[in-house]
Parts: C-alpha cells; sequence; structure tokens
C-alpha cells in the first residue's frame, strides 16, 4: 500500500502567490508516522510549503496533518483528494481539538497522539473499511517509536535535525492549544530510544521539539545525563522556572544545550495571573536571565500580546525590553483563541470573538487580531504587533543584539548562528503578514458524510 503524507501550507502572500517558507523545518510526525508503517508498505512526502502537490499521482491514501493556520488549505487538498477517490485520513493538534470540523473533510479523523491507533487505521485502510475516528485518550508513555527520516531526503529544510523526547505540559495556560490538548499530562519516550536515535545521526543541531522539555525535571535529568557523552549541540523550548533547580541548570549546559525558545509572554504580572502561567512568577526576569546567561544560552523570547492589562505604551515598552536583553531571536503574537481552549470558551461567552471560526473566515489574514482587546481596539493590536516585529527585526536592532559576549557572540558558532538565522526570519516574518489562510476565495465545500460518528467515547 501507498501513503501519501502532505504538510499544507498556510496560503497565499499579499501578492496572491503560494507562501514558499524559506525557513521550514522538517515536519517531524510524518517521519515517526512513517517509521511505523508495516515493512513493504510504500511514503512519500509532499510539503505544500516547498513544493506543489501531485494530485495524480496514484496512492492508496493521503494522511493530512491539520494546524489550525492550515486547517482552511488542509481542506482544500483533502477535498480534491477525495474528488479523485482518495480516501483521506486528517490528524494533528488543530484536528484533535475540532474533529467534527474534521470529520467533514476526512473519511477518518485520528485524535491525539497516533502511535497506537495508527497501526489499526493502516490495517483497516488495506481492508476497504476505514472507521471515522481513531483515538488515543491513554498517551502515558511514548515508546516504540523509530523515526524514518528517509522521507525527507532531497527536499530543503533548515539543517537541523528533529527529534522528540516528550509532549505535552504540567502548566495549564489558559491559552495553551496543548495544555487543553494533553490536560496536564507529560508522556515522555525511554531515554535509551532517544539516545539510540542520536547516535545514528550526523547533525551539526539537534532540536527537541518538545512543549516543554523541563516539565518533568527528574525524567530531563536523565536525559541530559546521557546526553553529554555525545557531546551533541541542542536547542529545545522549556518554561522558565527551570532555572530554579541548579542540577537541571548544570546537565542542562553540560549535555549540550545552546538554546531555548522560552515563553516570557508578558513583563504584566496581572496578565500572568489571568492566562495561569504560574511558572512565569519570577518577575522581573532579572534573577532568571542572569542564570541564563550564565549559562550562554541563545534565547528566542516568546511574547504574548492582548491580554486584558496590555496597553499600547506597555507593549512598546515590552519590545524595548526584549531589545535592551539582546535576545536572539523573539516572537511577538497575537493572543489568539484556539477552539476548545480556556481562552476562546471565555472570550466567545464575553461576546468578545470578531469571528467564531476565524481560521475559516474569508475576512480573517494572518496576523489580524481576531477578538476585541480590553484597552484598545482590535485593529490597534495588530498594527503594534507588526510594528513589534519591524523593530525588533530592523538591521540596526539585530546589530545591536549581536553583541553580547555571553551568548550571541559567546564564540564563533553562535555568531555564524545568529547572523545567518536573523536576516532569513526577518524576511519570513514580513512575508506571512497579511497573508490570506488558503489558497482560494471560496472555502472548501465539506461533505457530511459522517454526521453520526461518535467522538465523545
Amino acid at each position: 500500500m501507498k501513503i501519501t503524507f502532505i504538510k499544507p501550507n498556510m496560503g497565499r502572500t499579499k501578492d496572491g502567490r503560494p507562501y514558499r517558507d524559506r525557513a521550514c523545518m522538517e515536519p517531524l510526525t510524518f517521519a515517526v508516522l512513517a517509521g511505523l508503517l508495516p515493512e513493504g508498505d510504500q511514503a512519500v512526502l509532499y510539503d505544500d510549503r516547498l513544493e506543489d502537490v501531485p494530485y495524480g499521482e496514484a496512492t492508496d491514501l493521503a494522511a493530512i496533518n491539520v494546524e489550525v493556520y492550515t486547517a482552511r488549505r488542509a481542506y482544500e487538498i483533502a477535498a480534491e483528494y477525495r474528488r479523485r477517490k482518495v480516501p483521506v485520513v486528517l490528524g494533528g493538534c488543530h484536528a484533535s481539538m475540532a474533529p467534527e470540523e474534521a470529520a467533514t473533510f476526512a473519511d477518518a479523523v485520528v485524535i491525539g497522539d497516533a502511535e497506537r491507533s495508527w497501526p489499526r487505521l493502516i490495517e483497516d485502510a488495506r481492508q476497504g473499511c476505514l472507521q471515522p475516528v481513531y483515538r488515543d485518550e491513554t498517551p502515558a508513555v511514548i515508546h516504540g517509536v523509530h523515526t524514518d527520516w528517509s522521507i525527507f531526503r532531497g527536499k530543503r529544510y533548515l539543517p537541523l535535525r528533529l527529534t522528540q523526547f516528550s509532549r505535552g505540559c504540567h502548566n495549564q495556560c489558559e491559552y495553551c492549544a496543548t495544555a487543553a490538548l494533553y490536560q496536564g499530562m507529560h508522556p515522555h519516550r525511554p531515554v535509551e530510544e532517544v539516545i539510540e536515535e542520536l547516535q545514528t545521526q550526523h547533525a551539526p543541531l539537534v532540536f527537541f521539539v518538545d512543549d516543554n522539555i523541563t516539565a518533568d525535571s527528574e525524567a530531563a535529568k536523565e536525559l541530559f545525563r546521557r546526553l553529554i557523552p555525545l557531546h551533541c549541540r541542542w536547542v529545545g523550548q522549556a518554561s522558565l522556572d527551570f532555572v530554579r533547580d541548579h542540577e537541571l541548570v548544570n546537565l542542562m549546559q553540560r549535555s549540550g544545550c545552546a538554546g531555548l525558545v522560552i515563553g516570557f509572554e508578558t513583563l504584566e504580572i496581572s496578565n500572568l495571573r489571568q492566562m495561569g502561567k504560574a511558572c512565569n512568577a519570577l518577575t522581573p526576569y532579572d534573577e532568571a536571565l542572569t542564570v541564563i546567561r550564565r549559562m550562554g544560552l541563545m534565547v528566542w523570547a516568546a511574547l504574548l500580546f492582548g491580554y486584558d492589562a496590555d496597553t499600547p505604551a506597555g507593549i512598546r515598552a515590552a519590545v524595548d525590553w526584549t531589545i535592551a536583553q539582546k535576545f536572539c531571536f523573539a516572537a511577538y503574537n497575537i493572543l489568539t483563541p484556539y477552539p476548545a481552549t480556556p481562552l476562546y470558551a471565555r472570550l466567545q461567552a464575553e461576546g468578545r470573538l470578531r469571528y467564531e471560526r476565524w481560521w475559516l473566515h474569508p475576512d480573517y489574514h494572518f496576523g489580524d487580531a481576531v477578538f476585541h482587546p480590553a484597552q484598545m481596539p482590535a485593529e490597534t493590536l495588530t498594527d503594534l504587533c507588526i510594528e513589534a516585529r519591524r523593530t525588533f527585526n530592523h538591521p540596526w536592532s539585530i546589530a545591536r543584539r549581536l553583541w553580547d559576549r555571553h551568548t550571541n557572540a559567546r564564540d564563533l558558532w553562535s555568531i555564524a548562528t545568529y547572523l545567518t538565522y536573523n536576516p532569513l526570519f526577518r524576511r519570513e516574518v514580513f512575508k506571512k503578514q497579511s497573508m490570506q489562510l488558503g489558497y482560494y476565495d471560496t472555502p472548501p465545500v465539506p461533505n457530511n458524510c459522517f454526521e453520526t460518528a461518535d467522538f465523545t467515547d
């Protein structure tokens, strides 16, 4: 049997052309699923961010990953495959959060992690009896993962190897889709399995895509101890509270950690309380940043604008703060209600949503505020985030932030990394602004073939 994996694009740029991402990473999900296929089955990946989808190529099953920003495009692709009588399965975070919606565009929907349900789905597809729903509700431990990176061969991705140790996060932030999906669970792979996987690779840089690699500190310590002899260089994502555990900090540094994505989110304590991000109760962050600089880590700071205490002056002050801290990168995200999150439910109850299903709405464009903020018009919030990106990514800012001898200018590798990726990300962030989601003006038409599917079991 032949399975065609599809990684959808977001949509079209302002000039009407399909967005081509020059800074995209390998979509690890498909390498994991390819590694679970029985011997003899064939898998091929088409990444819509890099290449056209060859609908005319013969295949037995189209498996499409759906994220909230790619949902409209994913449904367009699914509709075309189904028009050609190819069965379609949809999975991914958005399909798990909005399965009833996804089911109207698919023959099957995978809810949650796929390691245990995927083999059953493949066998059902082989027999021609796909079920409408495949669900895994108990991801206690992730094991038996044999990642097949061969499906990425010949594609132009950033030169780093993606892997994963854990999923989920113990934090329960109001806005977070990961928190809503995993409900505080934090399953992880056996450390030995991860080490064996990395020993087969010779990548110059490894990216752990874990939502929060330090959420289970004892498990993280075991992983970091085993990484030390490998002498690899790695980056990942972690919540700010890791700095409180001195043993964890020491092991992380010795294991080869070169940088972290950290969600600082806001400088306003009342915002932290409203979003429920207790792990950031270290404001004004000075002590935490002292530890991070002592470790020599390059930081990708994530900030979230739009909570009720945010004002235009406060947002501009936060941008000035990120530049003064000389962070390697910064993401200025508009607070966006994802489906099935507490934030979505709250804003909906308060009548503050501009569009109910903004990810499919024809008037929504990437980077728009989709709700009514407390302290400013939605359009002002949108404009402030655009201004923030322009200010941080200005050539003057890039030059100023480079010269931190503890982090960005710590050594030749750090300088080269900084100077390579800052101009690249600067180009990409402005290409994405105001994109139309999906390729076509007319939304894809659903086929309600599974109206009786049971999504509650």
